[in-house]
């Protein structure tokens, strides 16, 4: 009996998501809905990209955390638009909630519109949030078989930021291993080593978003 519903479920935020993707490819936004492990640098990765290519584009973040405003505090402080969804325990964003943000933005004034997912490799795979691209990130500190363990996202994502470089001397990460393990699952995902701490690889992120956004306005 569970499957029906599961199925129900996921066509309902799909027809959703459809709506959200109208309404945003109308007004020329870039919409990507970055997933990670909890801790892995998803904010970290936006606040730099925020201040750093804040000359460039007008930028606006949905916010998905369990509780707090934590992180989209954080970003409103670099001065892009920011609004936080607190799923009260929920381990994803959907597009119902995705579309709910949308009214919280001035979206006359947004290029790129990022959907920070909550910290989860599984459940918000599996809903589309109405997003041009998934961003799939994964740190260092966490284990080399994660593109293994959970294929779909890394199959889904365009791109995959290793994050938190700086660190790979320290830990127990093999990284032929991990973008192996990415790559077998999908041969056109592009991948970037970076470091949000001091700024190493970034260019190649902000190159890939130059690359997305002018596609966009195609």
């Amino acid at each position: 009996m569970k499957i029906p519903v599961v199925r129900n479920v996921l066509e309902a935020n799909e027809k959703m998501a459809a709506h959200v993707r109208d309404t945003l490819t109308a007004k020329d936004i870039l919409t990507l809905n970055i997933i990670s492990s909890p801790g892995a640098g998803k904010t970290a990765l936006l606040e730099r990209t925020l201040k750093d290519l804040s000359g460039e584009f007008r930028m606006a973040v949905i916010e998905g955390d369990l509780q707090t405003d934590n992180d989209a505090r954080r970003v409103a402080a670099t001065g892009a638009q920011a609004v936080q969804i607190n799923t009260e325990g929920g381990c994803h964003l959907d597009s119902n909630l995705v579309l709910s943000a949308l009214e919280s933005l001035d979206l006359d004034h947004v290029d790129i519109l990022f959907i920070e997912n909550v910290g989860n490799l599984v459940c918000p795979v599996e809903f589309d949030c109405g997003e041009d691209a998934k961003v799939a990130l994964l740190s260092v500190t966490e284990g080399d078989d994660k593109p293994e363990k959970y294929p779909l996202l890394f199959n889904l994502a365009k791109v995959l930021v290793l994050n938190k470089m700086d660190l790979l001397p320290y830990v127990d990460f093999d990284l032929g291993r991990a973008c192996n393990f990415a790559t077998k699952l999908n041969k056109s995902l592009e991948i970037f080593e970076v470091s949000c701490r001091n700024g190493d690889g970034l260019q190649q992120w902000y190159a890939w978003l130059r690359r997305m956004r002018a596609t966009k306005q195609m």
